[in-house]
C-alpha cells in the first residue's frame, strides 16, 4: 500500500511524500498516529541548527519521536485493533545481555537515524509498542517518551549510587527537568528534592519540591545525589556546580546534550570519589514503568498534564509548520499535535 509520510526536506520545509509499505508484512503492527509532541531535538532539525553534515546525511526525514497511536491492524496477533499504544522510537538491531538497546551503537532511533512518526500509518514491530490503559490516557500521552527518558535517568542513578538519598538535586528548569522532578518525587517520596535553575518563572511551576536559583545556592548546601538536565554549553557550569555541591561518593547523572566539548573539574571529581553516569533515551521497560506511574498516580497525571500548554489540530502540512513555529516561541510547556493526517 502507499503510505503518506511527512518529511523535513530543508529549513522549515515539510513535504508530503509517498512510501510503499507491505500491508501483509507478518512482523508488523499498523498504527495510526493520534497524538504527537515536538521536542527540542526536532526543532534543531527544523531550524537547520544541527551540524550541516548531519543535516545533509539525514534529510529528507520525518520528524517526531514522541507519539502515541491506535492499532489499526496487527499481523502478529499481539494487539487488538483499537488499542491505544505508545510507540518506542529506539529500534534495536541486536540483543546484549549486559547493555540495553538504547546504548548499543547499531540501534536506530526514529527522527534521528530513521524516519520519525509524522506518517499516515506507522508499520512497527510489536516489541516497540506498549499498550496504554484507559486510566492512563490523556493528552499528556503525546510526550510519554520524555517520561521514559526520566525513568531511564533515575534507573541509572539507582544502579550506581551508594545508599544515601537524603538530599537529591536536579539541575535544570525546562520541560525535561520538570518531568525528571515529577518522576523523582514519585520514586523517592521521602527524599528532600531540590530543583535548581536560572529562571524563576519556570521554577514556579514546581509546587511539589523545593526550588532554588543557581546563583543563590548556599556554600554549605550539599547533595547526596544529583541529575543534570541542562544541556548545551550551560551544562558546563551546571556540572561544575554539581561537583562543588556533591557529597563524597555522590553519583552525578548527566542527561543534557552538548554539541561542543565542555570542561569540568576532574580534580574535585577524583578527590570526592564521584561517579559520573551518562544516560540517553530509553527502553521498552522504561515505557512500561512510565505507563504504570501514570496509571497508578493521580498526582503524576495532574503534574504532567500541566505541561500541555499548546494543542494543535493537524489537518495539512501548513498546520505542521505552524505548530513547529509556535513551539519555538514557547517559554515552557509542550506542544501536542492532534494528528488527523
Amino acid at each position: 500500500m502507499f503510505n503518506n509520510i511527512y518529511r523535513l526536506t530543508g529549513v522549515r520545509q515539510v513535504e508530503q511524500m509517498k512510501k510503499q509499505d507491505n500491508l501483509a508484512d507478518p512482523h508488523s503492527v499498523i498504527v495510526r498516529p493520534t497524538l504527537l509532541s515536538i521536542c527540542r531535538a526536532d526543532e534543531r532539525y527544523y531550524t537547520g541548527t544541527r551540524d550541516k553534515k548531519i543535516l545533509a546525511k539525514r534529510l529528507p526525514m520525518a520528524l517526531i519521536h514522541e507519539a502515541v497511536g491506535e492499532v489499526i491492524r496487527d499481523n502478529t496477533g499481539t494487539y487488538e485493533p483499537g488499542t491505544i499504544v505508545a510507540m518506542v522510537p529506539n529500534n534495536a538491531q541486536k540483543h546484549d545481555d549486559l547493555v540495553s538497546s538504547n546504548y548499543l551503537r547499531d540501534s536506530t532511533f526514529s527522527s534521528s537515524t530513521a524516519d520519525g512518526f509524522m506518517r499516515e500509518y506507522v508499520f512497527i514491530r510489536p516489541e516497540n509498542l506498549v499498550a496504554i490503559p484507559k486510566e492512563a490516557q490523556g493528552d499528556m500521552n503525546a510526550f510519554l517518551e520524555v517520561v521514559t527518558v526520566a525513568v531511564q535517568a533515575i534507573r541509572r542513578l539507582k544502579e550506581t549510587m551508594i545508599p544515601k538519598q537524603g538530599k537529591i538535586g536536579i539541575w535544570g528548569d525546562g520541560n525535561v527537568a520538570y518531568i525528571v522532578a515529577v518522576v523523582m518525587k514519585e520514586m523517592f517520596p521521602d527524599t528532600e528534592l531540590i530543583v535548581l535553575g536560572k529562571h524563576e518563572e519556570k521554577l514556579s511551576y514546581i509546587s511539589f519540591a523545593q526550588t532554588m536559583l543557581i546563583d543563590e545556592i548556599p556554600d554549605d548546601l550539599m547533595f547526596d545525589q544529583a541529575i543534570e538536565v541542562v544541556g548545551g554549553m550551560g551544562s558546563e557550569s551546571a556540572i561544575n556546580q554539581m561537583i562543588d555541591h556533591a557529597n563524597p561518593r555522590a553519583t552525578l547523572v548527566l542527561s543534557g546534550v552538548s554539541e561542543e566539548n565542555i570542561a569540568i573539574n576532574t580534580r574535585l571529581i577524583l578527590e570526592k570519589g564521584l561517579d559520573l553516569v551518562g544516560t540517553s533515551r530509553s527502553t521498552r521497560e522504561d515505557f512500561e514503568q512510565a505507563v504504570d506511574l501514570i496509571e497508578n498516580s493521580s498526582s503524576v497525571r495532574d503534574r504532567l498534564g500541566l505541561l500541555v500548554q499548546n494543542i494543535k489540530e493537524i489537518n495539512c502540512v501548513t498546520d505542521i509548520t505552524n505548530s513547529f513555529d509556535e513551539d519555538l516561541n514557547m517559554n515552557w510547556g509542550k506542544t501536542v499535535m492532534k494528528w488527523n493526517m
